[in-house]
């Protein structure tokens, strides 16, 4: 049987770079589960390790891809009870090909009501958000969130506001999200108004910020001493200096709170997820065939986009 996978043998541009091979299966390793791929997303922590940011934690040549859903299609006697189940295979092989091979205690079961296209999503953004307010809560503080149509500050936007956030405001690039936003009880700004930014930002206990650069320097200097700032992604593809030693800059990523999980802690974390998730799915979603990656790609970077690109291996 052939499995066909992206892989990248150097870091670069993601639509140069990746390339489609596809090679025999080899037999699946003692405590592994295999897994046939349904669906899995196009996010930014798929694209930007490609590009070589994070080059010295990745071994090329290597697969893209950390997320998705699948069905088990080979176990070992201990695991037997998981075939033919959908599960996520995480934390083992990259997830953009066809079979993925990921340690058996930590492939996590999808529960029948969860859907594929929301199963699909569960690790990357859910887990971040939900380990964000728990390392720096957000009860009884007004909260700020950057990047506010994308799907992790989503999530952070509606759960703080359930942890009993005084208030969430939603930075914005694009118009597009400034009614959702509205709607959800969110309070939308648009990146432009860097007055309203100031104003916000000067009564904020909590940002949870994935954009950096000059957006970050504006809220770090409006900020209270008192305030958390939480660094968890560098949209605007640029860095950013503190200029005073206060407020508190934390830098969040999620593999540095992974290896501290125990396997049953692991999966508790997940059953908390599918709880949360039930309440406020994301937004909708657009499947792209897997032959037809590139294009999953070049429509995820579209501005002002509001489903979420899909690869699908069915």
């Amino acid at each position: 049987m052939n499995n066909t996978a992206l892989r990248y043998r150097a870091f670069g541009e993601p639509l140069t770079t990746l390339y489609a091979e596809t090679a025999p299966l080899q037999p699946c390793a003692p405590g592994m589960l295999r897994v046939r791929m349904l669906l899995a997303p196009v996010n930014a922590s798929d694209l930007i390790p490609i590009t070589g940011a994070y080059s010295h934690r990745i071994t090329l040549p290597a697969i893209a891809g950390y997320e998705g859903v699948g069905v088990v299609c080979e176990t070992t006697p201990e695991t037997a009870h998981l075939l033919g189940q959908r599960v996520l295979p995480l934390r083992g092989q990259g997830t953009w090909q066809q079979y993925v091979d990921c340690p058996a205690e930590l492939a996590v079961p999808v529960p029948e009501d969860i859907d594929d296209a929301l199963a699909a999503r569960a690790y990357i953004n859910p887990l971040a958000a939900q380990m964000m307010l728990t390392h720096y809560p957000p009860q009884g503080q007004h909260v700020i969130v950057t990047a506010a149509g994308s799907e992790c500050a989503g999530y952070l936007a509606q759960w703080a506001r359930q942890s009993g956030a005084k208030s969430v405001t939603g930075i914005y690039r694009s118009a597009v999200h400034a009614s959702r936003l509205a709607a959800s009880g969110v309070i939308p700004l648009p990146e432009t108004d860097s007055a309203a930014i100031r104003q916000a930002a000067a009564k904020a206990g909590v940002v949870y910020d994935a954009t950096g650069g000059e957006l970050a320097e504006q809220l770090l200097q409006a900020l209270p001493t008192r305030a958390q700032f939480i660094s968890y992604g560098l949209l605007s593809g640029q860095p950013f200096g503190i200029q005073r030693r206060l407020p508190v800059v934390h830098w969040f990523h999620i593999r540095n709170h992974l290896d501290s999980l125990s396997a049953s802690a692991w999966q508790q974390t997940f059953s908390d997820i599918w709880t949360r998730l039930r309440k406020n799915p994301p937004a909708d979603v657009t499947l792209f065939p897997f032959a037809d990656w590139q294009q999953a790609i070049a429509f995820y970077r579209q501005p002002g986009r509001v489903t979420k690109p899909l690869l699908s291996m069915r």
